[in-house]
């Protein structure tokens, strides 16, 4: 899949639903499904989160396809942010497109303010894992049975340099 296009926008209602499949089928696989529609719509509608989406755009000589290739959720305190969901499409990975959405929400956090951001991330992604690692995170705490008392993660961290 060629990309002609992607930009980082923030989500609306309609999104909820993709949003939520990409979560159930990509982050929360071999889990009960909890971010349902219904719950993605309340941290769209919420003050205190960013739900960012990477619009995509594919050009082929007989039509022009936009999709939602991605999608992240950050939750933002007084002094720290939660990522809560990170998540890119299979045939769009290693594109760079998860770094791109990363850095607009720590950029985000930045312009609040906000020195530090927590994610916890499936232990067994060693994928992912990676990519935080590289993108500056510290692993830290290992959590058994964190996701619904059955698989465990490992907490994160990232101090991020306020100017």
């Amino acid at each position: 899949m060629e990309l002609a296009s992607t930009v980082l926008d923030l989500a609306n209602s309609e999104d909820a639903a993709t949003i939520a499949r990409l979560s159930r089928d990509e982050i929360e696989r071999g889990l009960d499904w909890r971010w349902r529609p219904p719950a993605i719509r309340r941290l769209i509608a919420s003050p205190e989160v960013a739900v960012l989406c990477a619009r995509c755009r594919v050009v082929s000589s007989a039509k022009t396809v936009e999709f939602l290739g991605g999608f992240g959720v950050m939750e933002f305190g007084l002094d720290r942010a939660h990522l809560v969901l990170l998540a890119v499409e299979p045939g769009l990975r290693r594109r760079g497109l998860a770094r791109r959405m990363l850095r607009w929400l720590e950029k985000s956090a930045l312009a609040a303010g906000i020195a530090e951001i927590d994610l916890e991330v499936r232990a067994d992604n060693t994928g992912a894992r990676q990519f935080y690692l590289v993108e500056g995170f510290n692993r830290g705490e290992y959590l058994p049975g964190y996701y619904q008392g059955r698989l465990a993660a490992y907490r994160m961290n990232k101090k991020l340099g306020l100017t």
